[in-house]
């Protein structure tokens, strides 16, 4: 897989390439870091640099627009629209208290733990669902990124040096 998406990205520079790897959230920081490293012979420095830049860009994109499109996407199913407010009232209701308390902590953790389902777009959209404000929720996100960066590095770092 590793190989497709350096191919994919070939013929750009390999700054581009790397903010680009970090922008698809499948991939997000988890590959974009170890192929910067590995593939492009990136500096740690440089490879968390450009990751984290991508995966901040891509994270205020979902942020901005998931409210919007939801919101478009709703408005044409008075039903889907009715379901989903129940939905999120739900959740509001049986996480109130725990994320007033927690609620920061919890998406920069969610955020920065490096594992598959986790990382800045579900993170996005999680603040979406709770309904944090962008001018909140973007710091905490961009936090999470850095110090899932932070980690991946180290261990693509460890693991290079290992092998």
């Amino acid at each position: 897989m590793k190989e497709h998406i350096v191919e994919l990205f070939s013929g750009l520079p390999d700054g581009v390439a790397t903010v680009l790897i970090a922008m698809v959230p499948i991939t997000e920081l988890r590959a974009s870091i170890p192929i910067a490293i590995t593939q492009f012979e990136m500096s740690p420095i440089a490879a968390i640099g450009y990751s984290v830049l991508g995966n901040i860009i891509a994270g205020a994109i979902v942020l901005f627009f998931v409210e919007n499109v939801l919101h478009l996407f709703l408005a044409q199913s008075k039903t889907l629209d009715d379901w989903w407010q129940k939905y999120i009232n739900r959740i509001h209701k049986n996480n109130k208290e725990k994320f007033e308390k927690w609620g920061s902590v919890m998406l920069v953790t969610f955020v920065a733990i490096p594992l598959p389902m986790t990382g800045i777009f579900t993170g996005a959209v999680a603040a979406s669902i709770f309904q944090i404000p962008f001018r909140q929720a973007f710091p905490l996100l961009a936090l999470g990124s850095v110090i899932s960066g932070i980690i991946v590095t180290l261990i693509t770092v460890g693991a290079t040096n290992f092998i």
